[in-house]
């Protein structure tokens, strides 16, 4: 990874999220920052997953086609521009931390890319994944804690 950075005033990376921000409280996405995009960007996108969930790897959010002098993603707020994919619960939103038990960890990936990506809302993680290969510049990523004590 390079210098690109994605942090949030709302934990520390490898810190607990609070419960604001998951299915215990108000469900919003937090606020993330994003630093050091590296030239030739065309455009950012981002995923949320749960890779501790009981059944595989749960998508809680992902989007894509952020422009790339975004500098931040504004607490219960998307960006008009970008496209917002569908998560494991089959919706267009975020959908915060619930884990069914135990500690998880919640892995936001926010990826530059050298394109914007011709996908439909209705696109999953694995659709995006597909879209994304060959195009990455680089990945930064912030790990988040939830669940029981």
């Amino acid at each position: 990874m390079g210098e690109m950075r994605l942090t949030s005033p709302a934990f520390k990376d490898n810190g607990r999220i609070p419960a604001r921000y998951t299915c215990d409280g108000d469900n919003i996405n937090p606020e993330l920052r994003i630093e050091h995009v590296p030239d030739g960007t065309k455009s950012l996108a981002l995923v949320m997953e749960d890779p501790d969930a009981p059944n595989g790897l749960w998508v809680h959010w992902i989007l894509w086609n952020m422009g790339p002098r975004t500098t931040e993603l504004v607490e219960q707020a998307e960006p008009r521009e970008v496209v917002i994919g569908k998560n494991s619960w089959g919706h267009n939103q975020y959908g915060g931390p619930c884990p069914p038990s135990g500690t998880h960890r919640y892995v936001f990936r926010l990826y530059a890319l050298d394109t914007t990506l011709e996908l439909a809302g209705t696109a999953s993680k694995g659709q995006l994944d597909v879209a994304m290969q060959d195009h990455v510049i680089e990945e930064a990523v912030l790990t988040g804690l939830y669940g029981g004590e």
